[in-house]
């Protein structure tokens, strides 16, 4: 079955490949149920470098959701740090875990630096508890270590010699991508308690955490959300200054940004307190297939 619209043509180099292993298949299949939008993007990437991709974004979409596997934060630590364990001891272990498995081997063949999973994977403890964030700065930080990180490392394997000249913009492809992706699930958030938008941003805004996840969110809300879109716009709009010196072989790393600016608009537009803004997925398709042919 084709996952692309009849009206969207199936690019020839997407074709799947026929010899798929079995776990490829389900470490791809969890990619494409967890995180769609990373999902379609790497359908770009060349065939012989999309495992070793799904493999990455299958292991970003399975440490962004310990908390909705693990409802309390200690079991959560202790699922995170398999992860660490797994990632520094590389080889087999892991054996049986197919995400685990196709990792260590991506780590082994584009000898990607494991210092960027560890922080990766201390910064998503946040996410486990209910401590407000408590600066702009400290989101800018936690974008960059989970995000950005993601990206860094997508771009090593697809080309680890363009990469290196791309890791500022991929910081702030990282900040933007994030920030949108975190104001999506501002209602899944505050039904935890959990509260994204930085301290200082909520008092400048006339609110405090306390006050932002309780209720209609208090009279300071809106304007908190309005400022945080406003971030991701600067964030998004310093990524596109640069984006047109990507070169083909990376653009499928920065793909999910071509579907930021929607999404925000959709959220500036709506109400993003209690609703999730949502694209169709003929919109998606065609921002995709235009930035991945044309480039920004």
């Amino acid at each position: 079955m084709s996952f692309w619209p009849r009206t969207a043509p199936w690019p020839q180099h997407l074709s799947p490949s026929i010899d798929m292993s079995q776990n490829a298949k389900i470490v791809m299949d969890a990619v494409r149920s967890a995180d769609h939008d990373r999902y379609l993007t790497a359908l770009y990437a060349p065939a012989d470098k999309r495992d070793a991709l799904f493999s990455l974004y299958a292991f970003n979409a399975e440490i962004a959701g310990v908390r909705d596997r693990i409802h309390e934060a200690l079991p959560g630590e202790v699922r995170l740090q398999w992860w660490r364990d797994v990632i520094a001891a590389g080889g087999e272990a892991g054996a049986g875990h197919p995400t685990a498995e196709a990792l260590n081997t991506a780590i082994t063949t584009f000898s990607l630096p494991k210092p960027a999973f560890e922080n990766m994977l201390d910064a998503r403890i946040f996410d486990l508890y209910d401590d407000p964030m408590p600066s702009r700065t400290d989101l800018e930080g936690y974008c960059g270590e989970t995000a950005a990180a993601l990206i860094q490392l997508a771009a090593m394997m697809l080309d680890p010699g363009e990469a290196p000249r791309f890791v500022d913009l991929a910081g702030r492809a990282g900040c933007a991508q994030a920030m949108t992706g975190l104001l999506l699930l501002l209602p899944l958030h505050r039904k935890r308690g959990q509260c994204f938008i930085p301290a200082d941003i909520l008092a400048a805004a006339g609110s405090s955490p306390e006050e932002f996840v309780a209720g209609d969110g208090g009279s300071g809300a809106k304007r908190a959300v309005a400022a945080m879109i406003a971030l991701a716009r600067e964030h998004l709009s310093a990524f596109e200054q640069g984006a047109s010196a990507v070169p083909a072989s990376l653009r499928p790393v920065f793909l999910p940004l071509a579907l930021s600016r929607a999404y925000l608009g959709k959220m500036e537009n709506g109400s993003p307190l209690n609703g999730v803004a949502r694209l169709s997925a003929l919109r998606r398709h065609w921002l995709l297939l235009r930035r991945a042919t044309k480039g920004w």
